[in-house]
């Protein structure tokens, strides 16, 4: 029986990643050497380094005017690193879940934090509307998919203020215009690489300019000027990452990735409406994320959570618990989620109302 990884992250990635990382762990570019063992200085790794770099560059189509960075730390270590280098005074944060207000608290260390808007009052199950962003503001942050709750923002935001963006789990799973962001960050363990990297995209002319000492590793000029090699790199992470970015562009890149992605949430979306064991727990609909399809058991059948998680075990169903925080069910379909496997949910779903509603 086949096992669907609906894993919220670490995730489900692609086949040709996990083949490949494989190869390379047992002999990397043919130096008989594993990649957890050679060193990062080395020609074929730097070929490596450089390859993933230009690869995010044409597959995103960064301006020449942005560095594209691979850290250690993942992205929590982002929400110290955006305010340590880029607020002086204020900057102006959007609440959308757990990540989003992790970072807030992160940045309240180096200056004055304003909450612009927050979705918390009802356990972060809507994107909030119509709300005012300081202009005097260094930055304005925001998550783009919050992945606890199953919500998304899927457009870019145009300021004349510097805009930051975590988008840890649905970076290259749509169409952005990098040019209106001033510094994009994430994890790679839920769209990209296995855990253990972060990347950072950030525009060259907003650094330098907070008045404050930065330490050097937490200084992101220090890993512009080495080339994310200041110390030594999450190697087989990075490498994982750029097998990833090789089945991006062989898969017909971002505009292709999109369109399935749109096709598979809207199969499992239009299952949950249709079921009636079962009910989404984002009713705005153009608020639901299409990475992260959150649904609870519909009123009056509460008491078949358990057993439905037992049924959709049994057919091969993994990591489709909802987050302890709010319970429930979680589907992460990211990139690298197959259609078949989405279906075969679906079925399972379908399967279990069959035996379950009279």
């Amino acid at each position: 029986m086949k096992t669907h990884n609906f894993s919220a992250g670490p995730s489900i990635l692609p086949q040709f990643t996990i083949e490949k990382t494989a190869e390379a762990i047992k002999d990397f570019a043919g130096t008989g050497l594993s990649v957890m063992e050679v060193s990062h200085r080395g020609k074929e790794f730097i070929a490596v380094m450089d390859e993933a770099q230009a690869l995010f560059r044409e597959l995103l189509n960064i301006p020449d005017d942005y560095s594209v960075l691979f850290l250690g730390g993942g992205a929590s270590l982002q929400f110290c690193m955006v305010p340590y280098n880029l607020m002086s005074k204020k900057a102006a944060y959007l609440n959308t879940g757990a990540w989003a207000a992790k970072a807030q608290k992160e940045a309240k260390f180096f200056g004055e934090v304003v909450e612009v808007a927050s979705s918390k009052d009802t356990v972060y199950n809507y994107i909030p509307k119509g709300f005012e962003i300081p202009t005097d503001a260094d930055y304005f942050h925001f998550t783009s998919n919050n992945t606890i709750y199953g919500t998304q923002i899927r457009k870019d935001f145009d300021l004349d203020i510097p805009v930051v963006c975590d988008m840890s789990s649905d970076i290259f799973s749509r169409q952005i215009d990098v040019s209106k962001y001033g510094l994009i960050y994430g994890g790679a363990q839920k769209n990209l690489a296995p855990a253990g990297v972060a990347f950072v995209i950030v525009k060259n002319e907003l650094l330098g300019k907070v008045g404050r000492p930065i330490p050097t590793m937490l200084n992101y000029q220090t890993h512009i000027d080495n080339g994310s090699m200041f110390n030594t790199p999450p190697v087989v992470p990075v490498f994982a990452a750029l097998q990833t970015l090789k089945w991006l562009k062989d898969n017909g890149g971002i505009a292709a990735m999109e369109k399935i992605n749109e096709e598979k949430a809207a199969m499992l979306y239009n299952e949950i409406d249709r079921n009636s064991l079962f009910k989404g727990t984002v009713l705005n609909k153009e608020d639901r994320s299409l990475m992260n399809v959150c649904f609870i058991m519909n009123d009056g059948y509460e008491t078949l959570e358990k057993d439905f998680m037992d049924f959709a075990t049994s057919k091969g169903m993994s990591g489709i618990k909802g987050h302890r925080s709010v319970g429930g069910f979680r589907a992460s379909i990211y990139n690298a989620m197959p259609k078949e496997s989405v279906q075969a949910l679906i079925d399972c779903m379908a399967e279990f109302e069959k035996t379950h509603v009279k």
